[in-house]
């Protein structure tokens, strides 16, 4: 094989691996995005939960009830 050959075969297999490389993390990257996105959704969730938490104790603080339910 001549050098000529031997650098074509080299250059051939490092753009496979670049090609390759691209995929992935264009497939990484998009899974990453996802991720954000949920997690995203979840923070407003939880700070919606934290919310009408926040409003029960004012409303129960406010009755000044600090009996046990009529159940115990």
């Amino acid at each position: 094989m001549s050098d000529i050959e031997s650098l074509i075969h080299r250059i051939e297999a490092l753009e496979a691996r670049i090609a390759f490389q691209d995929d992935t993390i264009e497939t990484l990257n998009e899974t990453v995005t996802l991720q954000w996105r949920q997690i995203d959704a979840l923070v407003r969730q939880l700070a919606g939960f934290a919310d009408r938490l926040q409003q029960a104790e004012n409303t129960i603080t406010e009755r000044g009830s600090h009996e046990p339910p009529p159940h115990y």
